[in-house]
């Protein structure tokens, strides 16, 4: 279907008034890191002086590693689960994929208390484990409802191919489905890190040690002793930002195609 020129503007001018209402919020906070406030010396050096009197740099490294691991598992685990789940049948696979249902649906204010005095228990609390745990969890479980979709929708012709060639299935899943799915996968890696990294109920329950704040802990501890400025509390929020929007930048292109992949299909 062709669409007409006027139908065009319109689409246009559409999206564009829902840029400027996404956009005018991100703006304005920009505009109030760059300003002048009370102990905040203006422009970019705001940044600077967030950075140090906030010790964002160690409570970034601990997001970091935290964000790192969490989804380098969660997506390692989750492709196996997902093609599993999407290309096999064996006996008890219904309930056990409803089961990761209920962990992907189940809300962490639900699970914290309980979760907190089992790793208790275990002797894990206020340790990185106790914070990468739980998120590893919740990110395997809907990593393995995203891509069974794509696995159960991806072409079949290239698995019988592959198997016809000798491949058997730890084979065909990492060198033939998992390369053609890729747009998929990093769209998934996008979401867990980004989920992994605006975390903030896990790691203010599990961990109590200055050390093992995240960045949106630091954060919230940071506007505890910034209460009449703003502008050092802006710039403090641009900085732990940032790394989320970077990862959005460089891999918008596969986040969108893994997103649209099944409306394709």
């Amino acid at each position: 279907m062709r669409t007409s020129r006027s139908e065009t503007l319109v689409n246009y001018l559409i999206l564009g008034i829902f840029a400027l209402f996404a956009l005018a919020p991100l703006a304005t906070l920009l505009s109030s890191a760059l300003g002048h406030d009370t102990g905040a010396p203006g422009g970019v050096a705001n940044f600077a002086t967030a950075w140090t009197q906030g010790h964002f740099g160690r409570s970034m490294l601990t997001s970091i590693v935290v964000s790192v691991i969490v989804v380098v598992v969660a997506t390692t685990a989750s492709i196996m689960t997902g093609y599993a789940f999407g290309t096999m049948r064996f006996r008890g696979s219904t309930p056990m994929f409803y089961l990761f249902l209920l962990g992907m649906m189940m809300p962490s204010e639900a699970i914290v208390v309980p979760l907190y005095f089992d790793l208790r228990s275990l002797h894990m609390t206020d340790t990185l484990w106790a914070i990468i745990l739980p998120q590893t969890a919740q990110s395997i479980a809907f990593g393995t409802f995203w891509l069974r979709t794509y696995f159960r929708t991806s072409s079949r012709e290239l698995a019988e191919a592959a198997r016809l060639d000798g491949l058997n299935s730890w084979q065909t899943l990492w060198r033939i489905v998992a390369p053609v799915g890729r747009p998929s996968i990093l769209t998934l890696v996008v979401l867990e890190f980004m989920w992994t990294w605006n975390e903030f109920l896990i790691p203010l329950v599990m961990a109590s040690s200055e050390s093992l704040r995240t960045a949106p802990l630091g954060l919230a501890f940071f506007q505890g002793q910034y209460t009449q400025g703003f502008t050092l509390l802006a710039a403090g929020a641009v900085i732990v930002a940032l790394p989320v929007v970077i990862a959005y930048v460089f891999l918008q292109r596969h986040f969108i195609a893994g997103m649209t992949e099944g409306a394709v299909k």
